[in-house]
């Protein structure tokens, strides 16, 4: 009797610490993407040149823990889903499910991310392997660990950069190679291969049923 007592005061005292899930965070899949309006130096000039809010994403993993977000930022890491939403501004967020993979071709796609962390974020938006943008993470994960190619490649030039010469002499030089190919967020939120399962950005996309 006594082990009993002690057995539901230990269960009353570990529920009543216990932290309430996010409503959000409790539909979440390994393997969603996650992108929101990031707070970074760069957010606006990414914004500009997309015409979208959409300036950061991530792929969610979800274990007996809660879950986690894989992202590109300096360095490649994986962080509290409640976290990464917190650093959004307002908190908005906006969470794609692709269609027609189980659930191992997203785990795998995570595990594929994952084995990036560490890398440095790639302040030049390059294709190569050795760094990582938040974008090229999830296009490369996706394509690599599941053969679903998301987002679409673009021209550095043909982004709305006029405005942004400043800012590019900076990261690259005088020489700014606008022939250079590159994956936006904004590109990967419009692929039709992609089911919104929340949003917080009405003027993107609406929640598909």
């Amino acid at each position: 009797m006594r082990g009993l007592l002690t057995l539901l005061l230990w269960l009353g005292a570990h529920t009543a610490g216990a932290k309430p899930r996010d409503a959000l965070e409790g539909q979440l899949q390994t393997g969603d993407i996650v992108l929101h309006t990031s707070r970074s130096r760069q957010s606006q000039a990414i914004q500009a040149a997309t015409h979208s809010p959409l300036s950061h994403v991530g792929l969610v993993e979800v274990t007996p823990t809660g879950a986690w977000v894989v992202e590109a930022v300096q360095p490649v890491q994986r962080v509290p889903f409640a976290k990464w939403k917190a650093r959004g501004v307002r908190g908005h967020i906006l969470v794609l499910r692709p269609r027609g993979l189980d659930a191992e071709q997203r785990q795998r796609a995570v595990q594929t991310a994952s084995s990036h962390l560490g890398k440095p974020y790639d302040w030049r938006f390059g294709w190569g392997d050795e760094a990582m943008y938040c974008s090229e993470l999830v296009r490369k994960a996706y394509a690599r660990g599941a053969g679903l190619e998301l987002g679409r490649m673009e021209r550095l030039g043909s982004l709305d950069v006029a405005g942004l010469r400043a800012q590019l002499r900076e990261r690259y030089g005088r020489d700014i190679p606008m022939e250079q190919q590159l994956v936006t967020p904004a590109s990967l939120a419009l692929d039709a291969q992609l089911t919104v399962i929340h949003s917080d950005f009405p003027e993107v996309r609406s929640v598909s049923p």
